[in-house]
């Protein structure tokens, strides 16, 4: 039943909607702030308890196709930037 959904947090789904847009639109340098931007965000969320553990896998999930989609850029290899990077 829609009453008892818990609402999605708007900053995160947020942050996931820019990064799916960048993918889309073939922005990598975009696509890769707002890739780090989620992966802050929801640590800093798991930190402070605004997120739950079935929520943070559920985002940490997506977070692991985005950069599955990232790894496949012709060009610049993302999934190496972003391993050296972090």
């Amino acid at each position: 039943m829609w009453l008892f959904k818990k609402k999605a947090d708007k900053e995160l789904e947020r942050v996931f909607w820019e990064l799916q847009m960048n993918l889309e639109n073939n922005y990598k340098d975009l696509a890769i702030a707002a890739y780090r931007e989620a992966e802050q965000l929801m640590e800093q969320k798991k930190k402070s308890n605004d997120l739950s553990q079935k929520e943070y896998k559920k985002y940490k999930r997506q977070l692991a196709e985005y950069s599955k989609k990232m790894e496949h850029y012709n060009h610049t290899n993302v999934s190496n930037f972003l391993k050296e990077r972090y």
